[in-house]
């Protein structure tokens, strides 16, 4: 990869602050976990801290980038230069004390994603990329997997919850890749889903009902780790449609037949 630009630089330094806040925060989730109430204020009050650092970092580094937040609101523009940011991508891990939530932050200009960071801050993996420039992992070139044969491939799924989705499409489609693949899993956290697709871990990844803020920079890891993104039905990838299908270069045939099928 090519030297880091000063924009990723910038994001990555976000990143890491907004990291030691949440890592405070989810050390304490445990402790909470006995009371009856629960923890769900809590997580939510860290989620929101997590966005205050980073949109504080983030706007002054770059004050003519608009804003697109989970928390703090926004819209999907197609002209300008915009931040697309999660500042806490598995909330529900988060919440239950599972070590598996990522903080995903995406640079956008006239509607195309420029730069990607999405980090875990639990393993300490930096997942970044630049249009062009190729992905990476802490520092280290990655790639898609070269898996060309269905019933040898893992693959990744986001599951409907609490009303949002359409269950029985899930249903469908998640009975037709479990008979042709070597499983299915539902991790929690979607950016870190296409982080590892970028990164060869699962050789595909599918969702519908979501955010940009939950896939922009998954988007761009992706890509630029020679994989393709597009929709469920294999048409163009659009970043406001609130699905994706990622894969490696070769698969994408195959899944889009096998889930639309």
């Amino acid at each position: 990869m090519a030297v880091k630009s000063a924009l990723m630089t910038v994001m990555q330094r976000a990143a890491q602050k907004a990291a030691r806040s949440l890592r405070r925060d989810f050390n304490d989730v445990e402790y909470l976990q006995v009371s009856r109430k629960g923890p769900a204020d809590f997580v939510s009050q860290a989620d929101k801290n997590a966005e205050k650092i980073l949109k504080e970092d983030l706007t002054y580094a770059r004050p003519d980038f608009g804003w697109l937040g989970e928390e703090t609101g926004g819209a999907l523009v197609s002209e300008g230069s915009q931040w697309i940011v999660d500042p806490l991508d598995g909330t529900t891990n988060f919440l239950h004390g599972q070590p598996h939530f990522a903080i995903s932050i995406a640079a956008q200009t006239d509607g195309v994603l420029q730069a990607a960071v999405v980090y875990d801050p639990v393993k300490d993996e930096m997942f970044c990329a630049e249009r062009g420039q190729g992905a990476t992992m802490n520092n280290r070139p990655i790639r898609s997997s070269g898996r060309d044969f269905l019933p040898d491939c893992l693959i990744a799924v986001g599951a409907p919850y609490k009303g949002h989705g359409d269950w029985d499409s899930f249903a469908r489609r998640s009975q037709r890749v479990v008979s042709e693949t070597s499983g299915l899993r539902r991790n929690g956290a979607a950016s870190l889903d296409l982080a590892y697709v970028a990164c060869g871990r699962v050789d595909a990844f599918f969702e519908d009902h979501l955010k940009p803020w939950d896939i922009a920079a998954g988007a761009l890891l992706v890509t630029e780790a020679r994989g393709l993104v597009s929709s469920i039905a294999g048409k163009a990838f659009d970043l406001g449609s609130g699905e994706i299908l990622a894969t490696n270069q070769v698969l994408q045939p195959s899944l889009v037949k096998l889930l639309n099928s």
